[in-house]
């Protein structure tokens, strides 16, 4: 019998869904925010799903579609609004000279640069507010759900 208080079944908290969605979004208003504050203020959080991916070398746009779980047309669409305010260049993939990789220029390396370090200080805050043993448990768990989830999600037709 599960946990009850005066004969009642304790109201059970948010679902999983409920609780990455809280935790992405307010993650997410945070860091742009904060970009924004810094002289980043013209990417919206939509185009994180390129940004969060990039490498200073390059990445196909067939990768990024695959790693942030949009399609290729949405990829295509996010990579397009990047170029065209000077964070990613399209350039010739060396390994195969009929593809193109999605690279950082400038701009975008400076941007990639800021955000890693605006993460990092909101998962500081995190792991001095749980201590720092609970928080690394907790990314591992984390972790866990999310590479279960991404393997047993059935993608949209």
């Amino acid at each position: 019998m599960g946990a009850s208080t005066g004969g009642r079944q304790a109201e059970p908290g948010p679902d999983l869904g409920v609780l990455a969605a809280r935790v992405l979004f307010s993650v997410q208003r945070e860091l742009f925010a904060t970009l924004a504050e810094q002289g980043f203020d013209d990417i919206l959080p939509r185009s994180g799903a390129v940004l969060a991916h990039l490498r200073p070398e390059g990445v196909r746009a067939s990768d990024l579609a695959r790693l942030s779980g949009q399609h290729k047309q949405v990829v295509g669409t996010l990579v397009d609004d990047l170029e065209r305010l000077g964070y990613v260049e399209r350039v010739p993939d060396p390994a195969d000279r009929r593809a193109k990789l999605v690279r950082p220029t400038e701009r975008g390396l400076l941007q990639m640069e800021t955000a890693a370090a605006i993460m990092r200080a909101i998962e500081e805050r995190h792991a001095t507010a749980l201590g720092e043993e609970a928080y690394a448990a907790f990314k591992e768990a984390l972790g866990q759900v999310a590479r279960a989830q991404s393997t047993t999600a059935k993608r949209p037709g």
